[in-house]
């Protein structure tokens, strides 16, 4: 009589195959280090945080360039002189210009390891005009915003019109300077981060 037991199957075979494939499908998915579209998820955020910081940066120079100094400039002495002795200690610039820096950098980081060289190559760029904005700030506008701060209280100054002068002339010259750096930072540092979307898109 023919038995009735069910043979078993082995222990590796059935149900478990389509798993076991899949399981070798997954890799060829995962992010790798010589994929620039996908080797870190997190590049797109950290560049487009970048973008953001150096367009609040370049906006903050141009704000200065365009409204701030022309209107201090049109003033009387003591009330450039005063206005710009309150403004030089204003924690959200320096807060605002490390940021830009720090993340273009961390965001030129990642993109040289995703292998990505014409999105670090932008980045550089930028990076590059960022740095002109910050020898001149430390070469020319500290050492004069140092001097206004020395000069005491407007109200006591006697050659105030001579100090004002010793200020702006200079301040405003060379402030056009970091605005021009400052706008082709961000926009340098705009077309890396739309240079990685076209990428992202046309990757198979």
């Amino acid at each position: 009589m023919a038995s009735s037991t069910t043979p078993r199957r082995p222990a590796n075979s059935g149900p478990e195959l389509p798993e076991r494939a899949h399981a070798q499908r997954v890799p060829a998915h995962r992010p790798s280090v010589n994929d620039p579209t996908g080797a870190d998820r997190n590049t797109g955020i950290v560049l487009g945080a970048a973008v953001i910081a150096m367009g609040l940066f370049a906006g903050l120079s141009y704000t200065f360039t365009t409204a701030v100094m022309p209107g201090l400039t049109a003033a009387d002495d003591r009330t450039l002189v005063d206005a710009m002795q309150q403004m030089i200690d204003n924690p959200v610039f320096p807060v605002t210009f490390l940021a830009a820096g720090a993340l273009a950098v961390v965001a030129l980081v990642q993109a040289r390891r995703s292998g990505s060289p014409k999105i670090a190559g932008w980045i550089v760029a930028s990076l590059a005009l960022y740095t002109v904005w910050v020898v001149v700030t430390f070469a020319v506008h500290l050492p004069l915003n140092e001097d206004l701060k020395d000069a005491g209280d407007p109200a006591g100054i006697a050659n105030i019109s001579e100090v004002r002068d010793d200020f702006a002339t200079p301040w405003v010259a060379w402030d056009i300077v970091r605005t021009l750096a400052s706008t082709a930072a961000f926009g340098f540092l705009t077309w890396a981060l739309v240079l990685r979307g076209r990428i992202r898109r046309a990757a198979p």
